[in-house]
């Protein structure tokens, strides 16, 4: 097994200082054997180590790639390096599954970024440790500052580097020394605090910026980074709409006024964009409408030329706010005005297949989210929302291996555990449904559905005390979980509690009337001689579903008798 050593130091190279090394060990060889494999990872190989930029090309492109940098206003998320590790871990499999184990010897781990931090879990989860073996140094505290590299960080959604680097920098930089460097730094730092969650330094350097700066442009961006904090905080019990109402109303006033048509257009555009997000969360959906088409009408009117993914953002919102009032026709034709305008981005690809699903489109809806996988590195919501489509589709095979992927990807994914449960416990796998009730609740404590399985996990063991008690739970998170209170009425059932059953099963026909539901409370009223109510329920389920056997033999052995 070969062997390489690596020192993971952020303050060597920054972000994936430990994936750059690896790649430049693994890259060469595979431009001379395979320039497919390297040309499939491209975004990956390209965001982690910019020393092979020019000898990587570039094969998946984006409109922001061919733009100045002002006017690339999407950052990407924090939840991107997850993509990127995951891709850089195929990559890595596919290289060694050519050239043979490897053994990467790894010094100061513990001073790695949080993109070499994730990245190494990623491969010691997915990778096979016959394949490659990581063995940590030790690690001593670093001297020197990180690298300053800014542009790099802000293009590429690295968040963490972002605002320690800039912090560090902030403290040896004043206002007066250069107004502009500071603030556009500044805005840098505390939108990536925000993102990794830390939203009251954020708000401090807000707060900064208020008591050092008179430029209106500068006020403005603050006021409308303050709202947004106040929209979209981790925390739900932080958020404050109201409040954020009156900083954004602060910034369209101060934006309205700005002497230039074009940087009005664009700025105030921003704004009352912004203002749209902070009228949704007043539950004001018509007027978050009606902000976003004047934000619309602004770009279209005075931006012809410029900002173009600011005018396709603006498209997909209006698509958003569209979808949720019903106006579906409409919707998609913005999300598809968004996409045209820019085919190499990824994610309103998602976001139109899942409309395409809910109108039942399905061809289309797996199509979006297939672009989505070739377009992006490893993207778990594209799995997870095809197996939704192949589930539907009666692909339970293919699903489960959609949501296997998807938990693959990101074992946090709380939602595949929630689908993936209830196809095993359809299957009487409970003691895999058990497995994944158990790994969803630890994620969402509060998941009634996820309840909902695990009482029928535990009822058909026999476990008759804690099937009713998670049941229970189920039932008082979300009284119209229509199988909680079904498997409520078959524990009853079981138990002869026929009273019971049939009371649970009568609540939940009336949230959802269903030829199963009928037949079962059918053979309760069996069960207790009630003939006449047994036959309307069988004749009304043999209604809703005229093929089904079940209740086609009932009623056969009811015109026999």
């Amino acid at each position: 097994m070969d062997t390489i050593f690596i020192d993971a130091d952020r303050r060597i190279g920054g972000p994936y200082t430990l994936a750059a090394a690896l790649l430049g060990h693994l890259v060469p060889a595979e431009l001379e054997h395979r320039p497919e494999l390297v040309a499939a990872h491209d975004i990956e190989i390209r965001a982690a180590a910019p020393r092979l930029r020019d000898v990587v090309p570039v094969r998946r492109r984006s409109l922001a790639d061919d733009l100045p940098r002002e006017q690339r206003v999407l950052v990407p998320g924090v939840r991107r390096s997850l993509r990127i590790a995951n891709g850089l871990a195929e990559f890595v499999r596919g290289c060694l599954s050519r050239s043979g184990p490897l053994r990467v010897h790894v010094a100061n781990l513990g001073e790695a970024d949080h993109t070499d931090a994730e990245l190494v879990a990623v491969l010691r989860r997915r990778l096979d440790p016959g394949l490659l073996a990581i063995e940590e140094g030790p690690s001593r505290p670093g001297a020197g500052p990180l690298p300053a590299d800014f542009d790099r960080y802000r293009d590429e959604g690295f968040h963490h580097a972002m605002a320690e680097s800039g912090l560090e920098v902030l403290r040896g930089l004043a206002y007066e020394d250069d107004p502009e460097r500071w603030q556009r730094l500044l805005q840098r730092v505390a939108a990536s605090l925000e993102a990794v969650g830390r939203e009251e330094e954020a708000r401090e350097l807000y707060d900064r910026t208020r008591r050092l700066s008179t430029d209106p442009k500068h006020r403005a961006t603050a006021a409308y980074a303050t709202a947004m904090i106040l929209v979209r905080h981790h925390d739900p019990a932080r958020r404050d709409p109201e409040q954020a109402l009156a900083w954004i109303n602060e910034a369209v006033t101060i934006t309205s006024l700005l002497p230039d048509q074009g940087e009005r257009a664009f700025h105030l555009g921003f704004d009352l964009n912004g203002k749209a997000l902070v009228e949704l969360r007043r539950g004001r959906r018509d007027a978050a409408m009606e902000l976003v088409g004047q934000a619309i009408g602004l770009a279209e009117a005075h931006l012809a030329e410029e900002h173009p993914i600011h005018r396709l953002v603006l498209y997909a919102n209006r698509a958003q706010l569209l979808a949720m009032a019903g106006l579906r026709d409409a919707a998609l034709a913005d999300y598809t005005r968004a996409i045209e305008a820019d085919p190499g981005y990824p994610d309103y690809y998602l976001d139109r297949g899942n409309l395409l699903h809910e109108l039942g489109r399905e061809e289309e809806a797996l199509a979006d989210y297939e672009a989505v996988m070739r377009l992006s590195p490893p993207f778990p919501e594209a799995y997870y929302n095809r197996s939704e489509v192949r589930y539907a589709a009666g692909d339970v095979e293919g699903a489960l291996a959609d949501l296997d992927h998807t938990l693959e990807l990101d074992p946090g994914f709380a939602p595949a555990y929630v689908n993936r449960c209830g196809i095993h416990a359809a299957a009487g796998d409970y003691a895999r449904a058990r497995q994944d009730v158990e790994r969803g609740l630890a994620l969402t404590p509060g998941d009634a559905y996820l309840l909902c399985v695990l009482g029928q996990v535990e009822l058909a063991e026999e476990c008759y005390p804690e099937a009713r008690m998670a049941f229970d739970q189920a039932l008082e998170l979300d009284p119209e979980l229509v199988p909680a209170w079904a498997g409520r009425a078959e524990l009853a059932f079981e138990r002869g509690d026929h009273e019971a059953a049939l009371a649970d099963l009568t609540r939940a026909l009336k949230l959802e009337e269903s030829a199963e539901l009928l037949f079962n409370r059918s053979l309760v009223y069996r069960a207790v001689g009630l003939d006449a109510q047994e036959r309307e329920d069988l004749l009304r389920a043999a209604q809703l579903a005229p093929g089904d056997g079940d209740v086609q033999r009932a009623l056969a052995r009811w015109s026999s008798s």
